[in-house]
């Protein structure tokens, strides 16, 4: 199959700029503001770490303000997150994890204070909006299912030292668990980064 990487998601806005000063009060990166011929205009923004990007502006979308819904935003630590974002005056629930265990019902229903009892990766959450209503999810992942991550970059050396100080601190519960040393490190090492990702986590 080829490749289809998800590049783009648009959102619908009525106040174009106060959109704008939203996402970047989040810490979003500015990757163009674009105007054009009769109003037009494209503003692209990126959340930290995300390789996909978020647009709106004027007239590129018929749909409504506000009805773009379950945009989930991955994080690693829940609670961090939660704290970031409403430091900014955002309202933001509180961390909640689903009464059935496997993902979140619609709006509020089934949701259970705090996060899920046994920590479980992608059992998390916690909600938020725009000011126009677009809906976004904060939801923990710290360890990814197996086959999710097939390829995995790294924006700094800094950030490959730290997944290998992961990875290694990984692998020596592995050799105890072993009993003895394992001769083929480099092929655990590979599978763990890949499985874990950039965190390492």
């Amino acid at each position: 199959m080829t490749d289809m990487k998800l590049e783009i998601a648009v959102l619908p806005v009525s106040d174009v700029d106060r959109a704008k000063a939203f996402y970047k009060a989040l810490g979003w990166r500015e990757d163009a503001d674009f105007p054009g011929e009769g109003g037009f205009r494209v503003i692209q923004l990126t959340p930290p770490g995300s390789p996909t990007s978020v647009i709106f502006g004027s007239r590129i979308t018929d749909a409504a303000p506000g009805s773009a819904q379950g945009l989930h935003l991955v994080v690693t630590d829940i609670e961090a997150a939660r704290a970031e974002i409403a430091a900014q005056g955002v309202a933001i629930s509180e961390v909640f994890h689903d009464a059935g265990g496997v993902f979140h019902h619609a709006g509020t229903e089934g949701r259970v204070s705090g996060p899920d009892p046994d920590h479980a990766s992608y059992a998390s959450f916690a909600s938020f909006s725009d000011p126009d209503g677009n809906g976004w999810v904060l939801q923990e992942i710290t360890t990814r299912l197996p086959g999710r991550v097939t390829d995995v970059t790294f924006s700094s050396a800094a950030e490959l030292a730290d997944a290998l100080r992961h990875a290694a601190a990984a692998h020596g519960e592995h050799e105890k668990q072993l009993g003895h040393e394992d001769a083929d490190w480099p092929s655990w090492y590979a599978e763990y980064m890949v499985q874990h990702g950039r965190a390492g986590a």
